[in-house]
């Protein structure tokens, strides 16, 4: 009888397990991903709600700390690697994270972020892409997308499944330390390049993208890192808003918030861009995650209160990155649901955008890292791709006597200066480290020197040495390969200017060179634009090479002939540091306009402008006024009187500039009453400026029926 009643009992208590375990168990994968997401937070604690939201480092957390504290999300900043700093080495220690997590009650995997922003950046012997300046260069949103896939293989392979990228700040003053994580200083062409998040989460390995930093970064007083953006509503949409308008449009999984401030209010603590223009005008259905740390900076005080806390969870941040003082992080926020400052509703949208984010990258079917990818980890042709975009990125900006392209047979060429045999200066920051650094930094990679080496064949001599040495008069040409040393944010900030010019280093080996009495080719390699206006009469060709990453020989692809140039400036090239800031259709003249770029087959720069378009005309007009809805204004096409082709239109309301196209027509958004004066002017590829057309004069009343120019007077 006891063994029968035992035998019942066991019966019972399995078929109670299996009901137990079905019951905390994920909805099934074909449910859709709102029901799921509905039934797992029905189930989940307060504790595993405010654990999804906190995010660590690597170096302070453990897997057990997953399990204990429910935490939703590790991540590695700049250099934070595993001791086996492999592939291999990566995933295992992914894995053994996953695994923390997978042993809580509910078995939510965590997500893991890394900053993966020109290639797998922080895993040696990965393909490292040109940084962001340089694609921008390419105008080729294409190959942007591709890079974007190829990233996420490379990142898969290792077992992260999240990345902080892309940057799409829109960079508006060249001594910010971040300009060279920007794709350029228009927010058409930044928005264009947003193909990368495309790449990223919709290829055959993806990883969740972030779309970085909101908002204004790019746009700070003085290129001040962290610092603040004083522009109106009005400018601050204009110029900075479109790239994140594009990056949602494609269905980017996450937004990270800026350091920065506007108007001297801390992103970190901004409800109305957040979660207002962001969340509900924009239609973000992904979640918003902090910077490093980013909540300690809103009261401008050292370490996080309960108070920052509060003022950030509410503001609209759905995950908090709290590298370190994360159990501080938690108490706070615990403290703060529990007291009502923050309502539990704000908790709930925080977990379902995490929640939904993760059920569709697949997390819960597939929770450890995919090895299969391992193979595409520097490979052949993630290489080959790298080696397209340093070419195409490649922008000439002087060629004095068709001195390029090299011929490839006869004669000796000397090649010198501080990046021609540097992995680490091509490469530049987030490479290995954060900052970057100086050397043999990338595994695997061709430096500039031997592409040079590898593409002029053995028809050709070439000798090197570092500062200049050597050099006669019998060589037929010099090429100069030098600029910046690696930076990251803040460290590369350049205040006032200084440090825009070459060094000490540089200026002596070019007038080694110079003595010579051969020519001499300047290579560039800087994450900016670089004050070089009193020196470039003196070098017979100046090719601005950006930032190439780990396949040097693309630069040497263009020098040699094999492909001709097609990069054009993605920033305005300053005729002196003191321009700063400087940007397309603010009235100053650099020394190379925004879009120019030469080709082989330019015999000269084309400085003539266009025409003047046609006088443009508006629709939907009544009684003299722009109509609530429906304005758009046209203008007859202007022409290209240099040969350059046309570029595009600026359209300008009393000189000031309110919108940009490609067209011939542009619609128009509100336009403050009064009178006003509509201007149309053309650039062409070479970044001439026409005159203005002959303006178009509108008048918009105001609500009481004012007309006058300089607003209404009380009478």
């Amino acid at each position: 009888m006891r063994r029968v009643c035992f035998g019942v009992m066991a019966a019972l208590l399995a078929v109670a397990i299996v009901v137990v375990l079905r019951s905390s168990a994920p909805a099934a994968q074909d449910t859709p991903v709102g029901q799921r997401v509905d039934e797992l937070m029905a189930r989940m604690t307060l504790a595993d709600k405010l654990g999804q939201m906190t995010q660590a480092e690597r170096a302070a957390v453990t897997p057990a700390d997953l399990t204990t504290y429910r935490l939703g999300s590790v991540l590695s900043g700049g250099g934070s690697a595993p001791d086996d700093n492999t592939p291999a080495g990566w995933a295992d220690m992914y894995d053994a994270y996953q695994r923390g997590a997978l042993a809580t009650p509910l078995k939510i995997p965590m997500l893991y972020g890394v900053d993966a922003v020109h290639g797998n950046n922080n895993v040696p012997g990965s393909t490292i892409f040109p940084h962001n300046i340089g694609l921008g260069a390419t105008r080729d949103p294409d190959l942007v997308q591709r890079i974007g896939a190829a990233t996420a293989e490379e990142v898969t392979g290792a077992g992260p499944d999240w990345t902080f990228a892309p940057c799409l700040c829109v960079a508006r003053d060249d001594r910010w330390g971040r300009t060279y994580e920007s794709f350029g200083e228009d927010p058409a062409l930044v928005s264009e390049m947003a193909t990368v998040v495309t790449g990223l989460q919709d290829g055959a390995a993806p990883v969740l993208a972030t779309a970085k930093h909101y908002l204004g970064d790019g746009g700070t007083t003085g290129g001040d890192d962290q610092g603040d953006t004083a522009l109106s509503e009005a400018e601050l949409r204009r110029i900075h808003l479109p790239p994140f308008r594009a990056a949602v449009d494609r269905g980017v999984g996450a937004v990270m918030v800026s350091f920065s401030s506007w108007n001297g209010v801390k992103l970190h603590s901004s409800k109305y861009l957040i979660t207002d223009v962001l969340k509900t005008e924009l239609g973000f259905g992904g979640f918003v995650v902090s910077d490093w740390a980013g909540i300690d900076q809103i009261d401008g005080k050292p370490g996080f209160t309960r108070a920052e806390v509060v003022a950030a969870v509410n503001a609209g941040l759905d995950m908090l990155m709290v590298p370190e003082n994360w159990t501080t992080f938690l108490d706070y926020l615990r403290a703060a649901v529990e007291a009502g400052e923050i309502p539990m509703s704000r908790i709930d949208d925080a977990n379902r955008r995490i929640l939904t984010k993760k059920f569709e990258l697949g997390l819960f079917e597939k929770p450890y890292a995919d090895r299969s990818w391992q193979e595409t980890v520097g490979s052949a042709e993630h290489r080959d791709l790298a080696r397209q975009a340093v070419r195409e990125s490649q922008v000439l900006l002087r060629n004095s006597g068709d001195v390029l392209p090299l011929a490839k047979t006869g004669g000796k060429i000397f090649v010198a200066g501080k990046s021609a045999d540097d992995l680490g200066n091509q490469a530049g920051g987030w490479t290995g480290t954060w900052q970057g650094s100086s050397g043999d930094t990338v595994p695997g990679g061709t430096t500039i020197l031997q592409g040079i080496r590898d593409v002029a064949g053995p028809g050709t001599t070439v000798t090197y040495d570092l500062a200049g040495d050597g050099i006669d008069g019998t060589y037929r040409a010099a090429i100069a390969v030098i600029g910046e040393t690696p930076y990251a944010e803040y460290e590369g900030d350049r205040p006032a200017g200084l440090g825009l010019g070459l060094d000490d280093q540089d200026t002596a080996v070019l007038a080694k060179l110079r003595a010579a009495g051969v020519p001499v080719i300047v290579v560039l390699v800087s994450g900016r634009p670089l004050d070089v206006a009193p020196l470039v009469a003196g070098w017979a060709a100046l090719v601005a090479a950006w930032l190439p990453g780990s396949e040097g020989a693309g630069v040497a692809d263009v020098l040699f002939g094999d492909y001709a140039p097609t990069g054009r400036l993605p920033v305005t090239w300053p005729g002196s540091s003191a321009q700063e800031p400087i940007n397309a259709g603010d009235g100053q003249t650099g020394l190379f306009a925004y879009g120019y770029g030469l080709s082989f087959d330019d015999r000269e720069a084309d400085s003539a402008p266009p025409s003047s378009p046609g006088a443009p005309a508006a629709t939907a007009l009544t009684t003299g006024a722009l109509a609530p809805t429906g304005r758009k204004l046209t203008w007859m096409a202007a022409t290209d009187t240099g040969g350059s082709g046309l570029d595009g239109y600026d359209v300008l309301a009393d000189n000031a500039l309110i919108g940009t196209t490609t067209g011939l027509s542009l619609s128009l958004a509100t336009i403050s009453p009064g009178v006003h004066e509509l201007t149309v002017v053309a650039r062409d590829k070479a970044g001439n400026r026409s005159a203005p057309s002959t303006p178009l004069v509108v008048t918009v009343p105001d609500a009481r029926g004012c007309k006058a120019r300089g607003g209404c007077v009380a009478t």
